[in-house]
């Protein structure tokens, strides 16, 4: 029986040798092909990823040197250098911070035109939401001064919602445009809110209580 049992075996796996020597011999040239592209394909990607790598490490330097030249005062070299990560370092991340670190530099020499820049960030459709979010929040941040409060409220009043990662900032800057405006109720809603709001950062809680002394003291009223 065992003789049997050996010899079965040995039939089988003759037979299984063959099979796949029929099956090189017919279809030889496709699995050559196919081992060459998965070969061709990791070694591709191994690559990619090692140059991606590269390209991070240079445009990391690139920014760090940017915002070593704003740390000094030195604006417009910063801008320059801010402006050239952008124009370089498009696919690494590190342009779209540039983007934003280039407005707020244009901020600081001029509120309307650093506000124009985060409009560009906000208009683009290559930015994630969140940071559209961000750069419409920032523009009437630079704009409170000069904007008409009905359009500033319009711009910022959808970032106040619970559900917002930026709701503490703009229901911040909308409580003070209600106290730049005397409309100390609109002022007075937005601080409660922010009262409310478990999550609200303690830096902000720490203003909070000057925005409602003020709240609580009226308009100013203007004296001869």
């Amino acid at each position: 029986m065992a003789q049997n049992d050996e010899f079965i075996r040995e039939v089988d796996e003759e037979y299984r040798r063959d099979q796949l020597a029929q099956i090189w011999q017919r279809y030889n040239g496709i699995i050559i092909a196919v081992v060459a592209l998965v070969v061709v394909g990791v070694g591709g990607w191994r690559f990619w990823q090692h140059r991606q790598e590269t390209l991070a490490q240079e445009a990391a330097v690139r920014y760090e040197e940017a915002l070593r030249l704003s740390s000094e005062n030195k604006s417009q070299e910063a801008q320059a250098a801010f402006e050239t990560v952008v124009k370089e370092d498009g696919g690494t991340g590190y342009a779209l911070l540039a983007r934003f670190r280039l407005a707020a530099e244009l901020g600081q020499q001029n509120a309307e035109n650093g506000a124009s820049a985060y409009d560009a960030l906000a208009k683009d459709a290559s930015v994630p939401a969140l940071w559209k979010d961000l750069a419409r929040l920032r523009a009437a941040w630079l704009r409170l001064d000069t904007s008409e409060p009905a359009a500033l409220r319009q711009a910022v009043e959808p970032l106040a919602a619970p559900t917002n990662t930026w709701r503490h900032s703009a229901r911040e800057l909308l409580g003070l445009s209600g106290l730049k405006a005397g409309d100390m109720d609109y002022a007075g809603r937005w601080f409660d809110q922010i009262a409310a709001d478990r999550e609200t950062p303690a830096t902000l809680r720490q203003r909070l209580a000057v925005y409602t002394a003020l709240v609580a003291g009226g308009p100013v009223q203007a004296t001869q």
